[in-house]
């Protein structure tokens, strides 16, 4: 029997490296000093026909933008499903530099599609929250329901 098989989005080291390039830059235009901005969140808005990867802050001004090459044009249906797992996989190795910008805390990194739209939560830099994604909550109703099943059977 053939079963078609889900193909997953295999990132390239240049577009890990035009991540890695864009946070920076977001640091550095967002520098740690002993005058916090008011800024709460930094928007990632994605573009999935022309790669583009734009950061802004709440009042849309532009931080930084940069083109991931990988992403012109791809129109597969778990394109930002892919592209969140690849930035929060990034945010999360960074994490030094993103816990340390210059923003009064807690601030959020949100992804957007190319309607403006919130399409995740990608990270939060505060001291007291993580945010869990993916595969870490998977089950975690079904778990949740047998532990109170067991203890109201005891």
């Amino acid at each position: 029997m053939y079963r078609k098989t889900k193909k997953c989005m295999q990132v390239t080291e240049q577009t890990t490296q035009q991540i890695e390039r864009s946070i920076k830059k977001i640091a550095q235009k967002l520098p740690a000093n002993e005058e916090t901005s008011l800024l709460t969140d930094i928007h990632l808005l994605v573009s999935q026909d022309s790669g583009e990867l734009i950061a802004y802050d709440d009042n849309d001004q532009e931080i930084t933008r940069c083109v991931v090459e990988q992403w012109i044009d791809n129109k597969d249906e778990s394109f930002y499903d892919e592209v969140t797992a690849i930035l929060r996989k990034e945010l999360h190795q960074m994490h030094e530099v993103v816990d340390n910008l210059g923003i009064m805390k807690p601030y959020s990194f949100v992804l957007e599609n190319d309607d403006r739209e919130a399409v995740a939560e990608l990270y939060v830099a505060d001291d007291d929250t993580i945010i869990l994604g993916g595969d870490l909550m998977e089950g975690l109703d079904q778990d949740l329901d047998s532990f109170f099943d067991s203890l109201m059977k005891g």
